[in-house]
């Protein structure tokens, strides 16, 4: 089993930076393929990033010249860092864990076996 927790949401203004933080116990994150996903209100689950065992990653086309997923061993978290925030990023921002082997990149929400419960993320116009 592995518990996710996700923290670092909140109501900011457009243009300004959050960084979103997924604490991960029972499991370690160097072992595993994580990710991060978001949903909008009424709409589906969204791929935002994901980060390989290896350390590579991925990130959604829509965002990846503002976001960026990283991950810290020794804290066993995962990060999202966005930058210049726009009202269309209000979502529930989700963390997600992979513990079977992959070779692949991981974007689809079916790829994972654990997740987190969520932080809201609210950007004002």
């Amino acid at each position: 089993q592995a518990q996710l927790v996700e923290s670092g949401g909140g109501l900011v203004q457009a243009g300004d930076s959050l960084r979103l933080s997924c604490v991960v116990s029972g499991r370690t994150v160097s072992s595993a393929a994580m990710g991060w996903f978001r949903r909008a209100p009424g709409k589906e689950f969204e791929f935002v990033a994901t980060i390989r065992r290896s350390g590579s990653t991925k990130v959604a086309d829509s965002v990846k010249d503002r976001f960026a997923i990283s991950r810290d061993n020794t804290k066993n978290a995962i990060y999202l860092q966005m930058n210049r925030l726009k009202f269309e990023d209000t979502a529930v921002y989700f963390c997600a864990f992979r513990f079977r082997l992959s070779y692949v990149y991981n974007d689809h929400k079916d790829d994972y076996d654990y997740w987190g419960q969520g932080t809201q993320v609210t950007v004002s116009s």
